[in-house]
């Protein structure tokens, strides 16, 4: 274990102990059967590596997943055009002239560029273990994937003989590896195989008896020609009984313990794959179950332990899952199931998202179900909110590390995004658009939907997000202020004139993926819808601030401060919410999901209730009218959405009622979110993560908040939730809180600095005065209850209020 291993452990172990609480017990998912779909199966992976565990018990199916695995293939000739300024320039003075139907064919005409190999990730196939068990006569069957150590374990009982079985994805051995045993020897025996998702383009065979390895190329040609070679590896070894090849199977009689490990690698920047993939299981087969185990378990901890969470308890607390689910669906109250789901949230990041992960999440996390792939939208990268809200709980729940495979895939986006820039639009720096891919496509794919070329920003904007929670000057000066200045470079020179005005604009560009109403007919396209507002400002912000504390850049700096003075306000509409056009156009759908002129409300604070109330109010109207309007188009990440806006609005009701609407509709007995069927031509439901992510983070506002320039505790806690704790989750300036309430008042709460720093704190407005210590020492003070106090405080201070 290194140092930061050791300091983190120290402070956890000193955090449990000074508050007196234990970690909250109730952190499984557990099933009284096998889960008959891929929706009721349980996740494992390891950030790169991933399967669904089914559990079953004459047959065990894993669906396998490696992040890697893409159809399509790169096409760098696909973008090149030559005069991008002068063709922008003509669609923006039929846009300027009211000619939006002129505009937007031109628009299509000269700015919107297909791929010819799109792609989009793929899985990889099932392994499969058939052991023949009667399953009328199996008892006491028990699925579990416990959250607390990242292990999915089966038992059951087949004629007097136990049978358990473990499975794990490894980071530190970037492996999956699968236990069975039995509590009488040589008691298993079952045929191993494989079954892959294309037979065609793929070879399985055996090797020296007790390994499979197979290999091909990814062939999806609904996206284009293209995809990764891939090699894979699956090695057995048994305690006591024999192991022998037949075919494409390998058999097993008469053993005590059986130990699976399989690795699956493509030659995506990764020319040795075969070579790697072989060593990778060797080397793990060699070292030995338990201590992979081991190494697993310590690994994992180190991220999951950071936070822990209490949100009270009920009977429910000892019913499974899928029940507690379905009591849920009718109307039961269950905090434990809240808490449960929120470590999930955690638990699905830190499993499809590592710091060695070769790719961040995608729509599906690494978990792909063979529906998204399939559906037009492809599995891919969407950057109109659904891989944001993949990352929005990384770092206020205290995981700041599983950002990095995001922050290498941004700065790949800028690199290919800077020419695509220079070609379709005729701009220095760098942008991307709504869809892109892991093959560097970032071009405007369509007039309705994709030509959005502040998606990058918003993708850009989480490294600035990543400083505030660290304070890391060196991630700063050395990877994001790069980027963000790339990024504002691009807007300096792209956003022209609003004519007959002072005001600079965007466009055309589209508010996700929303339409309006002109002169009788529908539109997509304008200039400067606000969202593209929200994120422009959110970049030059960002640059103006981390130029300041890096010294340097003073003249780009003060251009950027310029350029913000020429940017059109917010406005409010003549119906009282927030206008998601510069005009006050009429929308053609008012039900629709999208929201992303409320940006400015979450993630970003440009507007909130201390700062900008009128135009708070004026957010909360827009939300009340997308949810009263007739078939509001709800789904997984909308409904996500409302929990993150409420919770800054400060209304825990509304915002608990979002929660439990997410978890009611819009999940599985898994707790896997789901885009339901219906939705965007979907004939099934199917798995997006982004409602995961967004409803953690969102749980996570509804406790802590520190956007309005102070920290906040239980800002909209609602009565569901009146007794609990949490403890570790992050602020921004670099501290990690905990706190505890009764009744729906605190009772302790604490700030640790993790770098130095100035924290404002905004003290409840509790019955009982405070008392106040730093690091163990009291503190006499005279601050009432409601007192907003500023901390100076060093790393590692401690600084805690009991009532």
């Amino acid at each position: 274990m290194n140092r930061l291993s050791i300091f983190s452990f120290l402070i956890i172990f000193l955090t449990a102990c000074q508050s007196g609480k234990e970690q909250n017990p109730n952190l499984s998912l557990w099933y009284q059967q096998p889960a008959d779909e891929w929706m009721k199966a349980t996740p494992i992976g390891n950030g790169r590596l991933g399967a669904m565990v089914h559990g079953g018990i004459a047959m065990e199916k894993l669906a396998l997943n490696e992040v890697t695995m893409w159809s399509g293939q790169p096409d760098p000739d696909q973008q090149t055009r030559t005069d991008g300024k002068q063709r922008l320039a003509a669609v923006r003075k039929l846009f300027f002239e009211g000619k939006y139907e002129e505009g937007s064919q031109m628009a299509a005409h000269d700015l919107i560029v297909g791929s010819r190999s799109f792609g989009t990730h793929v899985p990889t196939g099932d392994l499969t273990l058939r052991f023949g068990h009667n399953e009328a006569a199996a008892t006491g069957y028990k699925r579990e994937l416990n959250l607390r150590d990242a292990i999915t374990r089966v038992s059951y009982q087949v004629d007097g003989v136990t049978y358990r079985r473990e499975y794990f994805c490894s980071n530190p051995d970037n492996i999956l590896v699968i236990r069975l045993s039995s509590d009488k020897k040589g008691q298993l025996d079952f045929d191993l195989g494989l079954t892959m998702m294309r037979k065609s383009d793929s070879t399985v065979f055996a090797v020296n008896n007790n390994s499979l390895e197979f290999s091909g190329k990814v062939c999806f040609p609904k996206f284009g020609p293209g995809g990764v070679k891939f090699a894979g590896k699956v090695e057995v070894a048994a305690l006591g009984g024999i192991i022998q090849a037949s075919d494409t199977i390998l058999k097993v009689n008469g053993a005590d313990e059986v130990i699976i490990m399989l690795d699956i690698r493509t030659d995506y920047d990764n020319p040795e794959y075969r070579s790697v993939c072989r060593a990778t299981v060797e080397k793990a087969i060699a070292k030995g179950f338990e201590s992979v185990k081991k190494d697993h378990v310590a690994d994992y901890k180190e991220l999951f332990d950071r936070v822990d969470i209490s949100l009270g308890s009920s009977e429910a607390d000892k019913k499974p899952t899928d029940v507690r689910w379905k009591a849920k669906k009718e109307g039961a109250t269950d905090p434990g199931l809240d808490a449960l789901f929120f470590q999930y949230g955690r638990y699905l990041l830190i499993a499809s998202s590592r710091e060695n992960s070769p790719l961040p999440s995608n729509l599906q996390g690494i978990w792909n179900d063979n529906l998204a792939c399939n559906m037009g939208w492809a599995c891919d990268y969407h950057l109109d909110i659904n891989i944001e809200q993949n990352y929005w709980p990384s770092n206020i729940t205290n995981l700041h590390e599983c950002n990095a495979p995001l922050f290498r895939y941004i700065k790949f986006l800028s690199e290919h995004g800077a020419q695509m820039t220079q070609d379709i639009f005729g701009n220095p720096g760098w942008s991307a658009n709504t869809i892109v891919n892991s093959w560097g496509y970032t071009a405007p794919a369509s007039t309705y939907w994709g030509l959005f070329p502040t998606a990058g920003a918003w993708i850009a904007s989480h490294l600035w997000t990543h400083y505030e929670y660290t304070n890391d000057k060196d991630f700063l000066e050395k990877t994001a202020y790069p980027i963000l200045k790339s990024a504002a470079t691009f807007f300096l020179d792209y956003m022209t004139e609003l004519p007959g005005t002072d005001y600079m604009v965007t466009g055309p560009s589209i508010s996700p993926e929303n339409s309006f109403r002109y002169n009788g007919a529908e539109f997509t396209l304008s200039m400067m819808p606000t969202c593209d507002r929200v994120l422009v400002f959110e970049t030059y912000m960002s640059c103006i601030r981390a130029s300041e504390i890096l010294g340097m850049d003073i003249d780009f700096r003060q251009s950027l401060e310029e350029a913000l003075k020429r940017f059109p306000p917010f406005r409010i509409g003549k119906n009282g919410t927030l206008q998601e056009w510069l005009e006050d156009f009429e929308e053609t759908q008012p039900n629709h999901r999208h929201t992303t002129h409320l940006l400015a409300l979450y993630p970003f604070s440009q507007i909130s209730l201390a700062h900008t109330p009128e135009l708070a109010a004026a957010a909360r109207k827009t939300i009340e009218r997308r949810l009263n309007a007739p078939g509001w188009e709800d789904v997984e990440w909308s409904r996500a959405n409302m929990i993150n806006f409420y919770a800054r609005l400060k209304d825990p009701q509304e915002a608990y009622n979002s929660y439990a609407g997410l978890l009611n509709t819009f999940t599985r007995e898994n707790l896997l979110t789901i885009s339901p069927k219906g939705i965007a031509g979907a004939p099934w439901d199917i798995f997006i993560i982004d409602g995961n992510g967004a409803g953690t983070s969102g749980m996570a506002e509804m406790l802590i908040q520190n956007h309005e320039g102070y920290i906040e505790f239980l800002p909209a806690l609602p009565e569901q939730w009146k007794t609990g704790y949490f403890k570790g989750l992050c602020v921004k300036g670099s501290a990690e809180t905990d706190a505890e309430w009764t009744d729906g008042k605190i009772t302790q709460m604490t700030v640790r600095a993790t770098t130095d720093g100035t924290f404002a704190v905004k003290l409840p407005r509790n019955d009982c005065p405070a008392k106040i210590s730093l690091n163990g020492k009291n503190q006499e003070s005279t601050i009432q209850n409601g007192d907003r106090i500023t901390l100076t405080m060093k790393k590692g201070d401690i600084w805690k209020v009991r009532y």
